[in-house]
This record gives structure tokens, C-alpha cells and sequence, in this order.
């Protein structure tokens, strides 16, 4: 009883780090959710991505809520993209569920991260707030661009909103992964609107929290009914990523934009090689010895 009351704990503890870095990230806590539930904690991983979409919707309910309070978030840019994201989520959860072999879960996802991560390090040295960008003809139409308050600069920062198309078809992929693969997508939403939409990065991660808790619902109920969401890990998972994202919400408004972007890559450069890693080991029948 002693043991499992300390296991659970320690999943608690992992939630929050997971939801600290998740909610300033702006990848939803699932990125890591599901590579420390496997590889730490040998949670099987279809039951780790059940317990990553619970977590998912917490994040962004602890921390979207801060993020819209504090008028970061764009909420017309969160959702219009918001149809695109869980269409492909549901896509992505029948996926998930024809998908039973564990090492392609492994594979894949580290293969994601590590293409995700390569645009956000060629940004690392460029400025926080982008300039001259025009406004798309769509984001014209439907009153997209906007303006929030930079405490680094001090003063209201006003900004465009550029390539909604191909933004739009990102957030599509997007959604297939969350669905696929339980998490959130954050990765792949603040790439679509940091690189392709050219939204200042703090704007790009807080609307990416506001939009990740509607993704993961449309792909949750699959993994529910399919007998995937286990209560004893998803409530520490839920619990810990909610106070772990709160907390996240309050540091990010403190630190720079570099500093979110050196974060995000660092810490999905190591999850993915641990994932990949992982996956090499099962097709090679060796199992998870770490």
C-alpha cells in the first residue's frame, strides 16, 4: 500500500515539473506526460496517452484561464484555428486506436519532436516581437490581428496576422497528432502560428494553452470509452499538471521570449531522444531497461 501511495506521489510531483514547463512552453504537459508515465514509471502507453489527454485539458484550463485574463491569448486566431485542430484530433484517435504496435507509438513520436524542434532553434536568435508583417487577406476579413502588453518593453504591442492558410493546415496536423499520440499538440500550434502566422512567441504559446483543452476533448471520449483513461494515474496526472500549470502561467509573463524558445527546444530535443531511443529498443526485442 506504502509503495503504491509513493508511486503515486511521485507521478503527482512529475505532473507539476511536466505542467510548469508545459504552460510556458505552450505544449499542453503532454509532451512529457506521456515519455515520463512510459519510460520512468513503465505505464503501458496507450494507458499513458489516455492519462496525457486528461492532463491536456488541465493545462489549459489552469492556465488559459491566466493567459486570457491578462489579454495575451488571441481568442479570434484560438478559435478560427480551433475547427482545424480537433477535426484532425478525432482523425488521429481512430488512428491511435488501429495503431497496436507500441515501438511505431515510441518512433513516431520522437521523430515529431525532433522535426518540431528544429525551425524554433533557428529562431533562437531572433528578435521576440515580429516586424513588418502584413495582414493576410482571411485575418483581414475576420479582424485577426490584435495588440497585448509586452512587460519586457514595457508598452500595448500591436502585430499582424500572416499565413492563415498554411497556418491552418498545420493546426489539421496538428490535431492528428494530438489524437494519435495524447499531447495536445502544443508543439506543432505554436509552430503554425510562430513561423507561419509570424504571432510574437509569448501570444503564440498562451493561445496554443487557450486552444489545447478543446483539442484533446474531441479525441478524449474515444480513449475513454475504449477503456484507455485509468483513474489512479489520470487523477495525479490531472492534479499535478493543473498546479504545475498555473504556476507556469505566472513565470512566463516574467521571462523573456528567447528563454521560452532555448526551453522548449532543450527540454523536446531530450524527450525525443529518450523516446526514440525507447522505440529502437522494443523493435529490437530488447524491452525498456533504463
Amino acid at each position: 500500500m506504502f509503495d503504491l501511495v509513493l508511486y503515486l506521489i511521485l507521478i503527482l510531483v512529475a505532473s507539476v515539473f511536466a505542467g510548469i514547463i508545459g504552460s510556458m512552453a505552450g505544449l499542453g504537459g503532454g509532451v512529457l506526460i506521456v515519455p515520463f508515465l512510459t519510460l520512468y514509471f513503465h505505464v503501458p502507453i496507450y494507458l499513458a496517452i489516455g492519462a496525457s489527454i486528461v492532463s491536456v485539458i488541465a493545462t489549459s484550463s489552469g492556465s488559459a484561464s491566466a493567459y486570457v485574463k491578462d489579454k495575451i491569448s488571441n481568442i479570434r486566431v484560438g478559435t478560427f484555428l480551433v475547427l482545424f485542430t480537433t477535426t484532425g484530433a478525432i482523425v488521429g484517435a481512430f488512428l491511435g486506436l488501429r495503431i497496436k504496435n507500441p515501438a511505431a507509438i515510441y518512433l513516431i513520436f520522437g521523430i515529431v519532436l525532433l522535426i518540431s524542434v528544429l525551425p524554433l532553434i533557428k529562431k533562437i536568435g531572433e528578435v521576440n516581437q515580429p516586424v513588418n508583417i502584413k495582414n493576410d487577406p482571411i485575418a483581414e476579413r475576420l479582424s485577426l490581428q490584435s495588440h497585448y502588453h509586452n512587460l519586457e518593453l514595457d508598452k500595448e504591442v500591436n502585430y499582424n496576422v500572416s499565413g492563415v492558410k498554411s497556418g491552418s493546415v498545420m493546426m489539421f496536423v496538428a490535431g492528428i497528432l494530438s489524437g494519435l499520440l495524447g499531447i495536445g499538440s502544443g508543439v506543432f500550434k505554436v509552430i503554425a502560428m510562430d513561423l507561419f502566422m509570424k504571432l510574437p512567441i509569448k501570444v503564440s504559446t498562451t493561445t496554443s494553452n487557450f486552444m489545447i483543452g478543446m483539442t484533446a476533448a474531441a479525441s478524449a471520449g474515444i480513449y475513454f470509452f475504449n477503456g484507455d483513461v485509468n483513474p489512479y494515474i489520470a487523477a495525479p496526472v490531472a492534479i499535478g499538471v493543473l498546479i504545475g500549470a498555473l504556476v507556469g502561467s505566472r513565470l512566463l509573463m516574467k521571462v523573456r521570449g528567447r528563454t521560452v524558445r532555448i526551453l522548449f527546444a532543450a527540454v523536446i530535443v531530450v524527450v525525443a531522444i529518450e523516446m526514440l531511443r525507447s522505440g529502437v529498443l522494443l523493435v529490437g526485442g530488447m524491452g525498456l531497461h533504463l
